[in-house]
């Protein structure tokens, strides 16, 4: 796993566990229907500038860790998987909107946490030794 990435004015490390369930949990996500919503995650990803650090397609669910650039928002970025995805999967296989009846196959939610090198702890900590222990939130 590469530490950073570099954008034309910006270092990053933006690392994102995602998480989301296809409606009703059915397991659809099979065989053949599985290797293309692989496929077509690879490529949104790839056209947002989102590197796919690992990842499962389960029967009815989907675990991603991604690498996202810092003008991309995780919203924005569930969005695009679930919507083109969706769309060009009941497009391509018949079962899918019969069981669908041609709308949104995945449930609303989804979940989704960053990761790091860098706990909350030391994070705090660090900050506390630059700041009065009676202020939160200080200028120096």
């Amino acid at each position: 796993m590469k530490e950073y990435r570099r954008g034309s004015h910006s270092i990053f490390q933006l690392h994102i566990h995602m998480v989301w369930c296809t409606k009703y949990r059915k397991k659809v996500l099979e065989k053949d229907v599985g290797n293309r919503l692989r496929e077509l995650s690879r490529q949104i990803c790839s056209d947002m500038g989102v590197e796919i650090l690992s990842g499962v397609v389960a029967k009815d669910h989907v675990h991603v860790l991604v690498s996202i650039p810092p003008q991309v928002s995780v919203s924005k970025l569930i969005q695009k998987l679930k919507g083109k995805s969706s769309y060009k999967l009941q497009r391509e296989f018949a079962s899918l909107r019969k069981q669908y009846w041609g709308q949104r196959m995945w449930a609303r939610g989804y979940f989704a946490c960053s990761t790091g090198n860098v706990t909350d702890e030391m994070i705090k900590s660090y900050i506390e030794n630059h700041s009065d222990k009676d202020d939160d939130f200080h200028v120096e």
